[in-house]
């Protein structure tokens, strides 16, 4: 079928061109796979650079799947072979997080509590596995880090409290957010998240160390446990 015949961006019409379209109508005008077939360029054999672009998005789920992967996961896109392409891509993705992490920084926390839960769900919520991360505020309640201790299933007795309050003293940390990601999809918080984020809750209390949250997250969606009252 024509649909499925891969046509190199010389031969589109003009105004489905992305390098034309952007300048023509500004970024904002462009699709998720207009904007990362600009920073592909090339395609290759048999597939054009848009089709390479939305297989992309299609393999690790959109844009924000993208900004969790890493070269070796590129590498298992075809036509994302050569090193330099996959370090291109990894750098613009790495100013994309740091991006996000300095506006973080630059204003409280929690001045718009959703801007917490979309930052978390952007870099937590399709990961493959459980990731348990915390956001280390000062006294003004603005971002001074975000370090993800623990990976894998979590339970109280896999996440560590001693480490946590490590990391929090190291930081000279007045608060923290807590997260981490559920891949099953379900926000709820299970019994162990309950009793993880009052274990957690004591132990920093004992350095002076608030607990304003904990948010779970999955694709899509965020639940703020301390919306819910459970902080």
């Amino acid at each position: 079928m024509l649909e499925n015949t891969p046509v190199p961006l010389k031969n589109l019409p003009l105004e489905a061109r992305p390098r034309e379209k952007l300048l023509a109508r500004g970024a904002g005008a462009l699709s998720d796979v207009e904007l990362l077939a600009l920073l592909l360029r090339t395609g290759l054999a048999g597939k054009s650079v848009l089709h390479l672009a939305q297989e992309l998005l299609d393999t690790f789920g959109g844009i924000a799947g993208l900004l969790n992967t890493n070269a070796d996961d590129l590498k298992r896109i075809k036509g994302l072979g050569g090193p330099a392409k996959r370090a291109e891509l990894i750098a613009v993705l790495e100013l994309a997080r740091r991006a996000l992490t300095q506006q973080m920084a630059e204003q409280p926390a929690f001045e718009s509590p959703g801007a917490v839960k979309d930052y978390l769900q952007l870099l937590l919520a399709n990961r493959a596995h459980e990731v348990f991360a915390v956001l280390f505020l000062n006294a003004q309640n603005r971002l001074i880090a975000l370090e993800e201790l623990f990976r894998g299933t979590l339970t109280q007795a896999s996440v560590y409290p001693r480490e946590v309050v490590v990391r929090a003293l190291h930081h000279h940390a007045a608060a923290v957010v807590l997260a981490h990601n559920h891949p099953s999809g379900n926000v709820q918080p299970s019994r162990a998240d309950q009793a993880l984020t009052q274990s957690l809750k004591a132990a920093l209390a004992l350095v002076d160390v608030r607990v304003l949250d904990h948010v779970i997250v999955a694709p899509g969606r965020a639940l703020s446990m301390a919306e819910e009252g459970g902080i």
